[in-house]
């Protein structure tokens, strides 16, 4: 059947008393087909299926997205063997039950329950060693004759499993794997905890109701620098069964062209689809965002960046190990970029951080360094969307502030968790309280299927959250006016004006600029919104970069001061209670934006983010429960956010 695009509009949201009753709910016009893309119009077929106009009803006919799905798609459990080294004992199976909304008992043994089920879930755990740790922790015996797999053993045994963990990474990362302890793809133990993993997944998913994406994570962990990335199949097990995952160790390959090679070789052989989810490059030292090919002295080629561009398609922006927009040293002049900052070293500090790293790190300079990349290749390699994402390696996605279960199983709720040290390598330490609890993926999809979550996650009509639900919109066009803000609606002149997260515009028509129709609803039970930001990135004539944010939408009168900058929304946060109102900020802010310093001539990316009032952290959680005082330095409140994928200008 022939596809065809027809006129719609999107962005449904919730329903709350007291507010309204309804926040940019869509009508659309239909689709012959069952197309998931969105954003072309056949005007001739449109008007042969609705000769006088659309339907009367707005509900009728559609086929797009009408509401953002909520996710994971990094999670670990014990099948992973750090994860469960630091004292997991929940299986994928009990992951999925916890991510639908049951009750369970977490591995330290405490009732665990979310405050609303997810929609989705990735379980992807490590694909080096699969099925090592429950072997390990059986004591058996060709394992404990190696002395590493003794010395991890007995740790566990005497009550050190967190430091046999720290040690379980350090000699990962240092090629350390060898003999019995190294569980190569084709032993029986291997395949046998891939098909597990699959079965689960299989168990778990409900189309239409929850998705269960089969999945795995590839620890590129060389020297401590993380280049991991997640893989996700499309598919059911059927196909993913004809392969296991591609390890780092041999037979694997720790270079992400070599994953690459695995990623197209499943697809030639299986007709399935898969991607790939990089995480975490503010621990890879200066490797995740690279100019220069890393273990090469060569720069960037064409061949990297068009393969980078295909398979990878998404970025974990961020995530318990802190926070991958930006940082202070790179966008000095942004007062939101100082934000849940790892920034001591590698991944497990075993080599320091220097400020020359920085830049190759985090996502919104990978965005400028597309830019030069595109202009001088033809191809930009650092041309994904966003997503944010949990990493728990404890089985559970619980990242709320007062909801928060911790990285590792050792660090689950507790009156000492923050006070401890969570990674120490001489002096460099990461303390317990400086875990983030974050984060959540936003997907704009038609359906909760496999398919079309994953669908979505292709295009890029994706947002990260650093854990609240708030449902963003952003659309990208020359066409929108101020009247598109003022109506319930603005997702039909969204899509029928312009392209939503994700997409391209440009060359610009003459005369016109690039026009943003923004909008964002806070989550139902969470905070007010402070601010909808737009973040712009521009390559000049002279082949440099800029950045510049700028306050498009806000809550209450304020007015921006003499440098521009917006005063501060107010807080309402008592830390002693953990307790804040929303008597400040707004419910929903909608707006249409002009970029006010347009050059036609130069490619740029614009992305929004949007932030939240103060509301307390999870330390002012713990404090509070545990009646304990915090470590002075630690962070009692924040300010949540949402960062939406880009749209790329193209002269």
């Amino acid at each position: 059947m022939k596809a065809v695009q027809a006129r719609t509009g999107l962005l449904c949201g919730a329903a709350f008393a007291g507010l309204f009753t309804a926040f940019l709910c869509y009508p659309g016009w239909a689709q012959d087909g069952v197309a998931t893309d969105v954003g072309t119009f056949d005007a001739d077929t449109a008007a042969k299926l609705y000769p006088a106009k659309r339907p009367y009803s707005p509900w009728a006919g559609r086929n797009f997205p009408s509401r953002p799905f909520f996710g994971d798609t990094h999670l670990h459990t014990s099948f992973s063997m750090d994860a469960g080294a630091f004292g997991a004992r929940l299986g994928p199976a009990d992951a999925y039950r916890f991510a639908k909304g049951e009750e369970i008992m977490a591995s330290s043994g405490q009732l665990a329950k979310l405050s609303r089920p997810l929609d989705f879930l990735v379980v992807a755990d490590h694909s080096d060693n699969m099925g090592f740790f429950p072997d390990l922790l059986a004591g058996k015996p060709e394992l404990l004759a190696d002395p590493l797999g003794r010395k991890w053993y007995d740790m566990m045994q005497s009550g050190q499993g967190a430091a046999a963990a720290v040690d379980i990474i350090t000699a990962f990362g240092a090629g350390k794997f060898k003999g019995p302890i190294l569980y190569s793809p084709d032993s029986t133990a291997y395949r046998g905890a891939w098909q597990a993993t699959i079965k689960a997944a299989e168990e778990a998913n409900e189309p239409g109701r929850f998705t269960a994406f089969i999945g795995y994570e590839w620890t590129s962990n060389t020297g401590g620098n993380n280049l991991h990335r997640n893989i996700i199949f499309r598919d059911n097990g059927d196909r993913a069964s004809q392969v296991v995952p591609y390890t780092t160790l041999p037979p694997g390959s720790d270079n992400p062209r070599d994953l690459w090679k695995w990623m197209a070789g499943y697809e030639d052989k299986t007709g399935g689809s898969v991607l790939a989810i990089a995480h975490n490059g503010n621990l890879s030292n200066g490797r995740m965002f690279p100019m220069i090919e890393p273990g090469t002295n060569s720069p960037i080629d064409r061949e990297y960046a068009e393969i980078r561009n295909k398979w990878e398609r998404l970025y974990e922006v961020t995530q318990i190990k802190g926070d991958g927009e930006s940082h202070p040293f790179l966008s000095p002049n942004d007062e939101f970029a100082n934000f849940e900052r790892w920034d001591k070293g590698n991944l497990d500090l075993t080599v320091a951080k220097t400020p020359d790293m920085l830049e190759y790190e985090y996502a919104r300079s990978a965005f400028k360094n597309g830019l030069k990349l595109e202009e001088k290749l033809g191809v930009n390699p650092y041309k994904f969307g966003l997503v944010g994402s949990t990493d728990a390696h404890t089985g559970l996605t619980a990242v709320e502030e007062d909801n928060f279960f911790g990285k590792t199983s050792s660090s689950e709720p507790g009156a000492e968790r923050a006070s401890h040290p969570f990674i120490k390598q001489g002096d460099r330490v990461i303390m317990g309280w400086e875990q983030t609890a974050s984060g959540y993926a936003g997907v704009w999809a038609t359906e909760n299927t496999r398919e079309a979550l994953f669908d979505a996650m292709q295009r890029r009509e994706t947002y990260a959250t650093t854990g609240p639900r708030m449902l963003v919109r952003f659309f990208g066009g020359f066409d929108f006016e101020a009247s598109d803000a003022n109506t319930r609606s603005p997702a039909i002149s969204g899509y029928t004006k312009g392209v939503p997260m994700g997409g391209d515009i440009g060359p610009a028509p003459a005369g016109k600029v690039p026009t943003f129709l923004v909008a964002a609803l806070k989550d139902p039970i969470g905070a007010n919104l402070d601010r909808y930001q737009i973040v712009k990135g521009w390559l000049d004539a002279a082949g440099e970069v800029h950045e510049k944010v700028y306050d498009v939408a806000w809550s209450g009168d304020r007015k921006p001061s003499g440098d521009g900058k917006l005063p501060p929304v107010g807080d309402t946060v008592d830390i002693a209670n953990a307790t804040w109102s929303n008597t400040v900020g707004a419910p929903e802010l909608i707006s249409v934006w002009k970029d006010p310093e347009f050059d036609g001539a130069q490619r740029a990316f614009y992305y929004g983010r949007v932030i939240e009032i103060p509301t307390p952290r999870w330390t002012a959680y713990d404090a509070k429960y545990f009646g304990r005082d915090m470590p002075a330095e630690a962070a009692m409140k924040m300010q949540e956010r949402a960062y939406t994928s880009p749209i790329w200008y193209n002269p």
